[in-house]
């Protein structure tokens, strides 16, 4: 079951790093591409892939933690599978949630939002709602980091063997 856990472990620790290497791709697109539009618009496809992404590990690793969990304790692992539940639901509501109402707020702008005011409420929605969708990310990326270390230290106890009982003499003596 250690073999089974380590690939738990990668598949965990590839979506970890795939959000973090968004992030570093958010900053460049923004400091690289010409337009400010077109850099928003490759870092929401990137984030509709992450979110995907996160949807799915969580979803197979949640479905393959109920697979030879005889010998765990019962607490972390139903930490491990709130953890994993919670990171599934976050890329869900930025996804669904937070992502559907971006795109309501810009198309309600009928251009970029650089074109808007700093006070215009339509600009200030916005970037409410950005910070929700960096939070709603980081949380994420927090639980998944807590639960990659639940499953990296879970300990693999094999099952107690009979011992012989020592001071059972009756198989010494036959007669």
């Amino acid at each position: 079951m250690k073999f089974f856990s380590d690939i738990r472990l990668l598949i965990l620790a590839v979506w970890i790093g795939a959000a973090v290497f968004f992030i570093g791709v958010a900053q460049s697109a923004f400091s690289v591409v010409p337009e400010r539009e077109l850099a928003g618009a490759v870092v929401n496809r990137s984030l509709t892939i992450l979110n995907f992404g996160g949807m799915g590990v969580a979803a197979l690793l949640i479905l393959t933690s109920l697979v030879g969990v005889a010998n765990v304790s019962r607490p972390w692992l139903w930490i491990e599978r709130f953890l994993l539940l919670f990171v599934g639901a976050a890329c869900a509501v930025g996804q669904f949630v937070i992502g559907f109402w971006l795109a309501s707020v810009r198309n309600q702008m009928g251009g970029p939002v650089d074109s808007l005011g700093p006070e215009d409420p339509l600009r200030l929605q916005f970037t409410m709602l950005h910070e929700y969708s960096v939070w709603i990310l980081f949380a994420a990326m927090a639980a998944a980091a807590i639960g990659f270390f639940i499953i990296a230290n879970r300990r693999f106890t094999r099952p107690a063997t009979p011992q012989a009982d020592v001071y059972d003499f009756s198989k010494e003596f036959k007669v």
